[in-house]
Order: C-alpha cells, then structure tokens, then sequence
C-alpha cells in the first residue's frame, strides 16, 4: 500500500515543511531502509495540534531533539507530556549560526555548507553518537530526529545514519538535496502567513537557506578521507561495533 509515509519528499502539514520518512533507500549490500521506522524533521516543537496528533498517529516512541540549549529555553519542546514519547535533547551545536551574519551574502553554498557540516561532525560528536546509542534501542521506534529547519543538523544526522547502514554517497546527498523545496515552501508559507517575520528570514546569505546536493557529497568525501568510512567514523567518536549491528538490525530489511 502506497500513502504520503511511502512517498519520496516531503509531507503537506499545517505547519511543518520539511518531514519525510527515511525508509526504501537501497544500500550497497542489497538491504532496504525500513519504511515507517525513522523520519527526520523540522521545527515540531511548533508543531499545531492538528500535526501533533499526526505526528502521534504515526505511532511515535522517541523524539530526538538536536537543537541547542538556548533554543530550546526560547522555543520550547515537542509537547510529549500527553503520550508515552521519550524525549532527547541533543545539541549539534554550541550556538545557531547567528554568528554569521556578517558572512558575505553572497558566499558559495557548497563550500560555506561543507565547512560547516564539517565541524558539526567535531564539534557534535558526542550528540551525533548519543543519537546513534538511542536509535540502537529496539523499542525506540518509531522515531523522529529534528532540529529548527530540518535540514543541517538533522541532515548531518541523517548522513550518518544512513552512511552507517551502508546507503550510498549519491543517495544521501539527494536526500538531504530535498530540504531546498522545504525551505522554499517555508519561505512561501511565510509571505502569505507571517510576512513580518519573512524580513529576518531572507536577510541572510542565500547559502544559510540553500541545500546543494554537492555540500554534502563534499562532506561525506572528507569523512572517507579521514576516516575511510561512516562505519570508521561512529567508532572514532566511540560509537561501538554492537550500536551499528542494531542500528543495522533495526532499521534495514
């Protein structure tokens, strides 16, 4: 049976842009993501209601929450107080990249991208292999993982994920391509919906609201530089051998 949890992209919701189920890539070894098991997300700390009970209604057990700390004093969290979902707060990042708004506003997305992906794979280790420890958990799922805009610290995540099952560099890199129509859609949703608020949007460079498929390819080439694999990753950050066999187990068929 096909529906929108087994469609490729990203789901009409009232207020989320970027949701989409991980499952039916092919990995290099002849498995198949599971479908219905893992999605990755924007923002559903703002989620309406009508998308909680969605979100609900996809059987949620676990939520990953990859934002920083003052993001989540300022905007709050999934509200997860009514049903039985655990909740994970797993900073990526120190601080938003605020910091960067002096950037030049027309700085190359490909590389701006990489370097920063880069360093959320140093500086976020820790949350990065956190995740990957909660997602080796049978009972976890079904799961979702998401930051603020679903598209760079949760595409990192999803990266390492999906390179630790074994899917492929092309394949990761068109998934993470997706979240540009996202954030496309956000940015329209804002125009009619919210249009104060659009200014301190699209004042920022191009790059922040980009999603070239080439940044991520970038990435994944430097972690088989440094690390000959994802696999030689995750161990690096002290993701053991027994995590990946039950990521592999829970999330492959």
């Amino acid at each position: 049976m096909t529906d929108r949890a087994t469609t490729r992209g990203t789901w009409p919701w009232s207020g989320l842009f970027n949701v989409r189920d991980l499952g039916g890539y092919a990995t290099v070894d002849g498995h198949t993501t599971r479908w219905r098991t893992l999605y990755r997300a924007d923002g559903i700390h703002h989620a309406s209601e009508a998308d909680v009970e969605r979100l609900l209604g996809l059987g949620l057990r676990t939520v990953l929450d990859l934002r920083t700390h003052g993001e989540l004093e300022e905007r709050g969290r999934f509200a997860v107080e009514h049903a039985s979902v655990a909740y994970h707060h797993l900073p990526v990042l120190r601080e938003t990249w605020d910091g960067w708004v002096d950037v030049d506003r027309d700085v190359d997305a490909v590389p701006f991208l990489a370097q920063r992906y880069e360093e959320m794979l140093d500086d976020g280790a820790a949350a990065l292999a956190g995740a990957l420890e909660v997602l080796a958990e049978a009972d976890a799922y079904p799961a979702v993982f998401h930051c603020a805009a679903g598209k760079d610290r949760t595409g990192v995540l999803a990266a390492v994920v999906l390179g630790v099952l074994g899917v492929d560099d092309d394949t990761i890199a068109s998934d993470y391509g997706l979240s540009k129509a996202a954030m496309d859609s956000l940015i329209d949703w804002m125009r009619a919906n919210v249009p104060e608020s659009l200014d301190a949007m699209t004042d920022q460079p191009a790059a922040f609201l980009d999603a070239p498929p080439r940044a991520m390819q970038r990435v994944l080439e430097v972690v088989r530089s440094r690390f000959g694999s994802m696999a030689g990753y995750v161990e690096a950050i002290g993701v053991d051998g027994d995590v990946v066999t039950a990521l592999r187990r829970n999330l492959l068929v």
